[in-house]
């Protein structure tokens, strides 16, 4: 961390750009806060955030756990502040977060802010230099810019002229001129020259650190844990309150055995809204863009399939695994494997023998009940809980599939949490509880059937900051 955080320093001290382009759980958010941590006591400018929609909450919780007395200003939704109000309100943040889609609608205002610096994060969505969100973003005054990225961009060209132009504007020349030098040379000619001069053009302003880096592989933890924070699309947020509207109703005569069975079968449709609305609908509509978690997913899973990795993805409901093998086999264009109750065991062990493979498929989906226990699945890396169940030992038996004797790489665990909905608002419960949480729902939901009416209200109820823009 201390590396990335100097090497941000560095480039920030001399009002340059910088791209920082660590692999996935090396920290990058965390150096970014340290940076703004360290600035805000004397320069008192604030730092400009610009995000996919899917990770702003993302940003406002880590600020809160790492850089508690930082001031941030999460900037979205109908009723966000703005031209003076915004000027004037944005002076007292250390940190303003706003998505893509709003700094390219809010440019007018914005720009007129004296920003200390501009951190794009997953900044191949500026890939497109000709895009409405890149042309504003790059407009935006700053004493250093800095972006963000997982995916290598070595890898790809087109994405790092673009990237470099908002860094350090004209730095690579025109576009034009990058195609002839560069673009063409590598990619259609192989020419290891050319290769090079870009190499040793770039490489100043490129910080890169991988979790094989044997400078870095000691100072990591064997399992990382780490929460992915969630919003929810319109139509899911508008699913969720009918589900609550119909329960409020029939609690209110409900006693005994049925007001456990209305509770759990609450419990149960809205998890099925927080992982997708056609999980919870039956419908057969299309699956992009209606679901906070699943976009979510999908951008993590991009940046871990072009670093090579691989990844186990767990639900504990057999028509979510389904829809999701669908989305990321159209989404990704590659086999993604899906185990569930009813694969025979013949069919089961192939499946297992063909992702432990080295030409294997990279993601493997599995049903909690199916795949959480009795698998060797040691070629994965990463470990996505996509809905919760919410006992620790059950969530720990299905992360041990990867993480276990033969594994020879850390292992990353992300687990899936729709933010302002029960799903945080549970895991908190057992977050608070943990010396005890084994014993609290060690039966799984039943103890949330023991709440009041009161109590459950407060725990289902929907926050405002579950809404994305």
């Amino acid at each position: 961390l201390l590396r990335g955080y100097c090497g941000l320093s560095f480039v920030a001290g001399w009002g340059g750009g910088g791209c920082l382009a660590d692999d996935m759980g090396l920290g990058k958010t965390i150096q970014v806060l340290a940076m703004v941590q360290r600035d805000w006591p004397t320069s008192k400018m604030p730092t400009l955030l610009v995000c996919p929609t899917s990770v702003m909450n993302n940003w406002q919780r880590e600020a809160a756990n790492f850089a508690p007395e930082l001031p941030v200003l999460v900037h979205h939704g109908p009723s966000r502040m703005r031209d003076k109000e915004f000027q004037k309100a944005a002076k007292k943040y250390a940190l303003v977060v706003t998505s893509y889609g709003l700094a390219h609608r809010d440019v007018e205002f914005m720009v007129s802010v004296p920003w200390r610096g501009v951190v794009l994060d997953e900044a191949q969505n500026i890939k497109n230099p000709q895009s409405k969100q890149s042309e504003a973003v790059r407009v935006l005054g700053a004493d250093y810019r800095f972006a963000l990225t997982g995916t290598p961009v070595e890898n790809h060209l087109g994405d790092l002229w673009s990237i470099m132009e908002f860094l350090n504007p004209g730095f690579l020349g025109t576009q034009a001129k990058f195609k002839q030098n560069f673009l063409v040379p590598i990619q259609s000619d192989h020419d290891a020259d050319a290769s090079e001069r870009l190499r040793r053009a770039t490489g100043p302003f490129m910080l890169r650190r991988l979790k094989t880096d044997k400078t870095i592989i000691s100072d990591l933890p064997e399992k990382m844990e780490m929460k992915v924070f969630c919003p929810l699309t319109k139509e899911q947020t508008s699913l969720y309150a009918s589900v609550l509207n119909d329960t409020e109703r029939s609690l209110l005569l409900a006693e005994g055995i049925q007001r456990k069975g209305i509770i759990l079968s609450t419990l149960s449709k809205l998890k099925q809204v927080c992982n997708h609305p056609a999980h919870f609908l039956g419908d057969k509509s299309r699956i992009a863009n209606r679901s906070g978690k699943l976009t979510r997913l999908t951008e993590m899973l991009e940046e871990v399939l072009s670093v090579g990795d691989r990844a186990l993805i767990f639900s504990q409901f057999a028509v979510m695994g389904g829809i999701l093998q669908q989305h990321l086999q159209e989404k990704f264009g590659c086999e993604v494997l899906f185990l569930h109750g009813g694969v025979p065991k013949k069919k089961r062990d192939k499946m297992v023998e063909e992702f432990q493979n080295e030409d294997g498929p990279q993601i493997f989906v599995l049903s909690l009940k199916a795949g959480g226990t009795g698998l060797n699945l040691t070629s994965a890396n990463h470990v996505f809980h996509f809905d919760r169940w919410w006992n620790p030992a059950v969530e720990r038996q299905a992360t041990d599939r990867a993480f276990r004797i033969g594994q020879q790489r850390n292992v990353q665990v992300h687990k899936m949490v729709c933010i302002g909905t029960l799903e945080e608002k549970i895991d908190q419960i057992i977050e608070h509880k943990k010396a005890v949480a084994e014993e609290v729902v060690g039966t799984g939901e039943g103890w949330l059937t023991e709440m009041s009416n009161d109590d459950l209200r407060e725990v289902l109820a929907l926050s405002r900051e579950a809404v994305g823009v």
